[in-house]
């Protein structure tokens, strides 16, 4: 760094230089003490603070430390004038900066812990909570993937917090939440993975009840099966990400049991990512103002083998998800997996008509058909683009019906497998699809030759892309 650098960063007052020193780790903001005696004491009044674990590995994991270079291992911090240099142990190094920064204002804490790094007592980290809880922290990210957080409830202190606007909870296999008293008067976001709640969806409800300006919700990793029921009814949110855990057996996957009521109660969502296996009803479903949603649902095994013993019956039910699915009308970008057009087939009474919808991804599978793409695309007056992540797919009569007057971009993911039949798919797709303005491939190296003739099947409007499949839509 040359002179005229250094003297524009020397001009620069402690505050913005404690908001630089707050993009960066914790550690790495530790090591800037050095640099020199201006520095000393700014740590002490970085407003966010982030301790990874990870960084605190055996000497020939670690990732590089500049203060080796210096003749210093583990981490220096300046006290009166003194240099010292602290543990390389974890626990020691988040006690010692929080000891350090004392009860000065504080917006983010971030903790990430993991096996097999500095062994972590969750004794030790329940009052690190308690601490930066009591300093006013606006944002707390608790990431543990750690055995000994199985079983003990998060301390119930987080979920009465006065300042609290976003908070991250990702613990292995738990632990519970136990929401006997919820008072969040300002979370805005909440994002819970692998969590279990006591009394399981009462728990929850209490929970929600105790955020009354929630927007984002992100519940991943649940495991839905053991509840009886569901809500969701947060009239400020926006955006909702519901993913449960999915069980294998017999080659499908699948939750054990359909939960009696699924609900929804949010009219101003505007975004939905939902994963769980159909429900045996869905009382409420209110999405009016709802823009995208990525839909994954699903049927039970003993759902599947019922669709396989009946397979020749004309409109065989096995389930009813028409409720929730009526309720996604108003949706303008669409994502449907390979299950949930098993569950439109199966489980869907009548297919609405999805007035403003303008782009749809259907993600395809070997052993699941498309029979009720036919009608999807029917009643999508409005689609233009249209997006197939592959074009194998279990064959049935209703395939040569596919087509769409409306849809002017079709990108397609080909793969090299059994790609006669993926191109004829094509030809008939410029056949039934007269707007056809953008065809683009994603595509395999191996498929490239046989693209270059589609092109001269193609009207003279259309353009054909051609795109390397590493690269997203």
């Amino acid at each position: 760094m040359d002179s005229v650098s250094k003297d524009m960063i020397n001009v620069l007052p402690d505050a913005l230089l404690c908001h630089i020193l707050s993009f960066l780790t914790t550690k790495e903001a530790a090591s800037t003490s050095l640099l020199s005696r201006r520095w000393r004491y700014l740590l002490a009044f970085v407003p966010n603070l982030e301790f990874d674990d990870s960084v605190y590995l055996h000497r020939d994991k670690r990732v590089k430390n500049t203060l080796h270079e210096k003749g210093f291992v583990g981490f220096v911090l300046l006290v009166n004038n003194k240099r010292k240099k602290l543990s390389t142990s974890f626990p020691d190094f988040v006690d010692r900066i929080l000891a350090l920064q004392g009860n000065s204002p504080l917006d983010k804490f971030s903790l990430k812990m993991v096996d097999g790094h500095d062994p972590v007592d969750p004794d030790s980290v329940v009052p690190w909570i308690h601490k930066v809880l009591v300093r006013g922290v606006s944002d707390l990210h608790l990431v543990v993937d750690m055995n000994e957080w199985t079983s003990d409830p998060l301390p119930s202190r987080i979920f009465l917090s006065e300042t609290l606007v976003k908070l991250t909870i990702k613990i292995r296999d738990g632990p519970f939440i136990d929401v006997k008293h919820v008072h969040l008067p300002k979370l805005k976001t909440l994002y819970l993975q692998s969590v279990m709640f006591d009394e399981n969806d009462i728990g929850f409800r209490k929970l929600l009840s105790g955020c009354p300006v929630l927007e984002e919700l992100v519940l991943d990793g649940m495991g839905s099966c053991v509840w009886t029921s569901f809500t969701v009814s947060v009239a400020t949110l926006k955006r909702l990400t519901f993913c449960c855990q999915k069980m294998s057996s017999f080659g499908y996957m699948h939750d054990d049991e359909n939960p009696n009521n699924v609900s929804f109660d949010t009219p101003n969502l505007v975004y939905l990512e939902y994963a769980q296996v159909i429900a045996n009803n869905y009382p409420k479903v209110n999405f009016d103002l709802l823009v995208e949603a990525k839909i994954d649902i699903w049927m039970t095994v003993d759902q599947i083998r019922e669709v396989r013993l009946r397979k020749n019956e004309v409109n065989c039910m096995v389930g009813n998800a028409t409720d929730f699915i009526v309720g996604l009308r108003n949706v303008r970008v669409l994502y449907l997996s390979p299950e949930t057009l098993e569950v439109l087939t199966y489980c869907c009474k009548q297919i609405p008509i999805f007035e403003n919808l303008s782009h749809l991804t259907i993600k395809s599978d070997p052993n699941v058909g498309w029979k009720t793409l036919t009608k999807l695309l029917k009643n999508s007056p409005k689609l233009e683009t249209l997006v197939f992540q592959g074009l194998l797919h279990r064959d049935n009569k209703e395939d040569v019906a596919i087509s769409s007057s409306s849809v002017k971009v079709l990108k397609i993911f080909l793969s090299g497998d059994k790609l006669k039949k993926q191109i004829e798919k094509v030809k008939h797709f410029l056949k039934t699809m007269p707007r056809l303005e953008q065809l683009v491939f994603y595509y395999d190296v191996k498929v490239l030759s046989q693209l270059h003739m589609l092109s001269r099947l193609a009207s003279p409007k259309c353009k054909i892309h051609l795109i390397p499949s590493r690269e997203s839509v």
